[in-house]
Order: structure tokens, then C-alpha cells, then sequence
């Protein structure tokens, strides 16, 4: 898992953490009866956040208010208290983590703090959802912030993301080169994971960065693993499992968790409700 830190910092110093930062190709010129395509939007670490040891963002679903109390997204591996186990489920667990909120460019705009852990695991997804002290209009007012919003539909194979790391302040940018059916690291599975091209060659740290669509400037993902070594199916080499069994192993490449499901299990006040129809999140 991305999370480790291990290693980490001489990767960088060996240049093994290469951000992306070329721009697209030019557009072919649109046919007279089509309008052009809008251009992407500019991503940056405004709504992100750098946790103790890992990355986050404050996000907010479609039907959020502004007076809501504030949600961060970030892993379940990330937790102060360390990993679930395969089949935990945690729900309104009391927390008083701290977050540091960054600036577009990647300063400190402040610190926000949990009232609580409203939802986490490491069972078919890794994810964890803190709830705020703040609301998100409190947060505006008093850093001049936006969450990032949610996407509220599936990822799409092909299109352009960008991994937003609040610990390492780096942006990587790459494309979705698929989905793995099942992805199974230790002994945790996750289902439908975001497989990225080579680009996004994430490292410790990394875990819980939002993944953002430049195209929408929604999160569409959350970032959490990949295979270090080429090990098969261990610790920090997640391999992929399709619906036959068979067994594939991509060493350097590197995994999210897809986060639409999650607005299908947040009810009104920001509160995360399991038993929503097409909630689909693991329940305790």
C-alpha cells in the first residue's frame, strides 16, 4: 500500500517519484455543426489535505449543503488506528484528528479537525470518511476553500486524471488504463479498482490522495496501492484477480478506489446512512 513511507523519501531522491506535467496533445478542429470540446480544468491542492501519514481531501457529495459539517476523504489503511482487518467495518468511531488544509499552491491555509470517523474500511474498497468540526461554509469563510465534489458516477477507461498528494504536494498525472475485477493485496480484496497507466507512479504517502477528472473537477477516485516488487498478491504488491480466477501481476503499476458509490450512501446533514437504496459500502 501506498502508505508506507519506507523508502519513500530516497525514492524521490532517486528520482523514482518522475511527475508528469506535459500537456495534451492539440485537439483535432471540431467539424462546423459540433461545438468545441471544453478545455480541462486546471487541478491544483486547493480542498486537499496532508494527514500525519498520508494524503486526503475535503469532499462534499451532490446533495451537501453548505451549512453540513465537512467530510474528509481519505484510505482505511490511513487510520491513526491502524489497518481494519478484512471484514471491519468501522461507523461514528470518536476522533480528534488533525488535518492541515492546503492553498492552491500547496501552502497551509490552516488546520482543520475530526469530530469523529464516520465510515471506514479495507473490505471491497479502502476508504475512510472523517467528520469535520467545520462546516464547509465555515471553512470558506475562514480559509477561502471549496471541498472538491464527488463524482456521482462511474469512471471512465481512457480519460485523462490527476492523483493530488496533500503529504508530498505533487501532482501526477496519467489516464485510467482499466479496471481490475478484483484486486487483492494481503489479505484484503477490493472490487473494481482503478488500474492507472504508468504515469501516476505513485509512492508512500500518496495514499488517500483524491483522484480528480480535469475534465469535471470531480473526484472519481481515491488513490491507495500498488505493486512495488512484483510480488504476487502480498503486501504492497497487489495483484488482479478476474472473474475466472486467473491471476495477473503488473509490477510498478499502481490502484485507486473508485468513491461513487459513496454519495449513494450519504443522507441529508452529511450523514452516512448504509441502509440507503443502492448503498452498496460493506456494513459493520
Amino acid at each position: 500500500m501506498n502508505r508506507s513511507l519506507v523508502g519513500a523519501l530516497s525514492a524521490l531522491l532517486l528520482g523514482g517519484a518522475t511527475l508528469v506535467g506535459a500537456g495534451a496533445a492539440p485537439a483535432a478542429a471540431a467539424s462546423p455543426a459540433k461545438a468545441p470540446a471544453k478545455a480541462p480544468k486546471a487541478v491544483n491542492f486547493a480542498g486537499t489535505v496532508a494527514l500525519s501519514n498520508c494524503s486526503g481531501s475535503v469532499v462534499r457529495t451532490p446533495g451537501s449543503a453548505d451549512t453540513d459539517p465537512a467530510l474528509v476523504l481519505s484510505n482505511g489503511h490511513c487510520l491513526e488506528s491502524g489497518f481494519p482487518g478484512a471484514g471491519e467495518v468501522i461507523v461514528d468511531k470518536p476522533s480528534t484528528r488533525s488535518f492541515t488544509l492546503l492553498t492552491a499552491s500547496g501552502g497551509s491555509a490552516g488546520t482543520v479537525r475530526a469530530s469523529k470517523v464516520a465510515y471506514a474500511t479495507m473490505t471491497d474498497t479502502d476508504i475512510s470518511l472523517y467528520q469535520l468540526t467545520s462546516t464547509y461554509a465555515q471553512i470558506q469563510s475562514a480559509y477561502g476553500i471549496k471541498a472538491l465534489p464527488l463524482s456521482d458516477s462511474h469512471p471512465t477507461q481512457g480519460s485523462a486524471i490527476n492523483v493530488v498528494s496533500g503529504y508530498w504536494k505533487k501532482i501526477y498525472s496519467c489516464n485510467i488504463d482499466g479496471f481490475a475485477y478484483r484486486l487483492k493485496e494481503g489479505s484484503w480484496t477490493w472490487k473494481d479498482s482503478v488500474r492507472y497507466t504508468s504515469a501516476c507512479n505513485t509512492i508512500g504517502g500518496t495514499s488517500g490522495s483524491p483522484v480528480v477528472d480535469p475534465a469535471s473537477g470531480k473526484v472519481v477516485a481515491v488513490n491507495n496501492t500498488g505493486n512495488e516488487d512484483g510480488g504476487r498478491c502480498t503486501l504492497n504488491n497487489p495483484c488482479e484477480v478476474d472473474e475466472n480466477g486467473a491471476v495477473t501481476v503488473r509490477q510498478g503499476i499502481n490502484y485507486a478506489q473508485e468513491t461513487y458509490g459513496i454519495t449513494k450512501c450519504v443522507t441529508t446533514g452529511n450523514k452516512i446512512d448504509l441502509n440507503l437504496a443502492g448503498c452498496a459500502l460493506p456494513k459493520p
